[in-house]
């Protein structure tokens, strides 16, 4: 991947879920990855996960990219919503079942 903005948008708009990572969701390289990608592995439904460690690159354009400073980063239906913290609100609150079943019927 180039990281380019019109890449990272394709990724977002060709996957319900998105999650940016330190890692694997297999293989979290931090905490907060690993929290994350649990939050999503908790919603049951499939995500897609970029290892920002693969490429010196990937992190900076991401963070360019989605105007938000940190990893990692949870899109759902093209829009982030957030770091591992709001994404496990969002869950605990169902506003992430919401909002993922939103955009599904949109």
């Amino acid at each position: 991947m180039n990281w380019t903005p019109e890449e990272l948008q394709k990724l977002v708009d060709d996957h319900p879920l998105v999650l940016f990572m330190k890692g694997s969701p297999n293989q979290p390289q931090c905490g907060f990855s690993n929290r994350a990608a649990q939050v999503l592995q908790s919603l049951g439904e499939e995500f897609a996960s970029v290892n920002v460690l693969s490429d010196a690159r990937a992190i900076p354009s991401i963070c360019a990219w989605s105007d938000f400073p940190t990893m990692p980063q949870v899109f759902v239906h093209g829009e982030l919503i957030g770091g591992s913290d709001i994404a496990l609100e969002m869950l605990q609150d169902g506003s992430l079942r919401e909002m993922f079943d939103a955009g599904r019927q949109a």
